[in-house]
């Protein structure tokens, strides 16, 4: 079974003052405001989301976001993009002007415009039309030889995307990590400002993350990433790799301000940011379900009321309930972390929308809301 989770996790997958200066170190490339994009008319809505670009049943909802109006967007593995406006869902694909239909990470700017990382590079919507915005020419993978590169992704992937306090876009591709400041993009560390002693080239990073203090957070992912959870302190980078994890799959802050990171292996671990430096003695297990199982952690949410979600991979579509989705309400009284659990579903993606429903993606394009008592299927 866990071969098979790695095969299909895998297939799925591939399926600022400093933080400007640490932004510089590429030619600057303009995105082009005035281009025309393919997309001339809204596709027709549906009130489900309907698959059409025949995806495996190995394909996921991967990301999403809920932007500024209350829409909720929905990036898949294969299937493109789906917005939600309440009531119908609208598919834009290739044919509306996306780079691909793979689209691993959705990001809403401050000034409203929506972004899709995708597995042939970077695209924006500003609301009439999506247009391909190039990076730096070509990318160009940091390593030769390699069946990563060669055989199972595109070089250019975007894989994760973040804009900071200061209004930086940053963005984790298959060729490092670039910053965008709104008029150049560069390739972070490539800026010989930045002290690097531990050599990372952040080639597959998973999540990007800021923290209350203002502390730039990486989460390496899958090979050829695996450096563990990395922090940028506005001059230095640093990677730790707690229990010897170098695979990680999302960061998130809980009520007291602390990280909480999924990893691979370990389940859910804690970082304490309270004591100022951080060393490997930051770091701690946190408490999870019983039920859930090494190597099938996929996502973790803290919702508006403060509440923790998990979610695993293993699940009903692989025969078994070991899997799903569980929530720890922070209002429990007991001294230890009950969880509950909601799903014995596949789940790859989970998302609170504005009136506080969780939304999940799974296995086979598969998306569900739970409104804290119900389960509804949203997907043919």
């Amino acid at each position: 079974m866990i071969k098979h989770f790695l095969k299909a996790q895998i297939s799925a997958q591939l399926t600022i003052l400093i933080f400007v200066l640490s932004c510089n170190g590429q030619s600057p490339t303009n995105p082009p405001d005035n281009s025309i994009g393919v997309l001339k008319t809204s596709p027709v809505g549906k009130p489900k989301l309907i698959k059409t670009q025949g995806s495996n049943q190995y394909a996921n909802l991967y990301c999403g976001l809920t932007d500024k109006e209350g829409n909720l967007w929905f990036g898949t593995s294969g299937e493109g993009v789906y917005r939600y406006n309440g009531k119908l869902f609208t598919q834009f694909t290739t044919k509306e002007g996306l780079n691909s239909n793979a689209v691993y990470c959705i990001l809403q700017d401050k000034k409203g415009n929506i972004w899709f990382g995708t597995s042939e590079g970077l695209c924006r919507y500003n609301g009439e039309a999506i247009i391909s915005i190039p990076i730096i020419g070509n990318f160009m993978p940091l390593i030769g030889n390699n069946d990563y590169y060669n055989a199972t992704s595109k070089k250019n992937t975007v894989w994760s995307m973040f804009q900071d306090k200061k209004g930086n876009i940053w963005l984790g591709t298959g060729d490092g990590v670039y910053c965008y400041d709104g008029k150049n993009f560069s390739r972070f560390l490539d800026n010989p400002a930045v002290i690097n002693k531990n050599n990372l080239h952040l080639r597959m990073v998973d999540c990007i993350f800021e923290d209350k203090n203002g502390i730039i957070w990486f989460a390496s992912g899958m090979p050829p990433g695996e450096e563990g959870i990395c922090r940028y302190d506005g001059k230095n980078i640093v990677s730790f790799k707690p229990k010897n994890e170098g695979w990680f799959r999302k960061i998130i802050e809980d009520q007291d301000g602390n990280l909480l990171l999924a990893t691979r292996i370990h389940g859910v671990l804690s970082c304490n940011l309270s004591a100022g430096d951080i060393s490997m003695e930051s770091f701690f297990s946190y408490p999870q379900p019983k039920e859930l199982l090494n190597n099938s952690l996929t996502t973790i949410l803290k919702d508006k009321a403060g509440n923790i979600w998990m979610a695993s991979d293993y699940g009903e579509f692989l025969g078994d309930t070991l899997g799903g989705v569980w929530c720890y309400k922070q209002s429990s009284k007991s001294g230890e972390k009950a969880f509950t659990k909601i799903t014995v579903k596949e789940v790859f993606f989970m998302q609170e929308d504005m009136v506080g429903n969780i939304w999940l993606g799974t296995r086979n394009t598969g998306l569900y809301r739970y409104d804290g008592k119900t389960l509804t299927n949203f997907s043919e």
